[in-house]
């Protein structure tokens, strides 16, 4: 059982790393479903504190992911035309199948939005296209600086075992 905790506990955390920039995965909850899964190794270092503090951090950036984009939006004068072509943005941009589409899909579409709501104001809205671009990049490195540490932590888990392991085939 150990063995299969430790190769979905990995394999979570490495989809968990992907999933922090393709759109369509939960990146940090899946990394920490990765590191419950290491946690409930027999051989596991990991604390019960630490599973804690990681699932409040997996908590605060997957809220901060859904709610920096209106925030930045917002605080780049952006109204909720621009915020809504965000997110028509984001969408078009998943289903075009690219990541370069969900990048800069909500860039596009708050642009667009924020033009459809006032055409005469164009600096306005390419200011609120780049904070939606800013808080992709900020929500995009959020996600992944808690998926790596918690990679870092399931690999300097199951390091021993595996390390064991592999000396005793030679």
């Amino acid at each position: 059982m150990n063995t299969l905790l430790a190769i979905l506990a990995l394999l979570l955390v490495v989809v968990g790393i992907i999933g922090c920039i393709v759109p369509v995965l939960p990146g940090p909850v899946l990394a920490y479903g990765g590191m419950v899964c290491s946690y409930f190794c027999s051989f596991s270092q990991i604390t019960t504190t630490q599973i804690w503090v990681f699932l409040l951090l997996t908590v605060a950036v997957s809220l901060a992911d859904y709610l920096l984009p209106a925030y930045l939006s917002r605080a780049f004068g952006g109204t909720k035309a621009g915020a809504t072509g965000a997110t028509v943005g984001l969408i078009v941009g998943i289903l075009l199948g690219n990541i370069i589409g969900a990048i800069i899909g909500p860039f596009i579409g708050a642009v667009a939005g924020e033009l459809l709501h006032d055409g005469n104001n164009v600096e306005r809205a390419l200011k609120v296209g780049f904070g939606s671009f800013l808080s992709f990049i900020v929500g995009t490195g959020l996600k992944l600086a808690l998926s790596i540490a918690i990679f870092v932590y399931i690999c300097g888990d199951i390091y021993p075992v595996v390390r064991d392991w592999a000396v005793s085939l030679f």
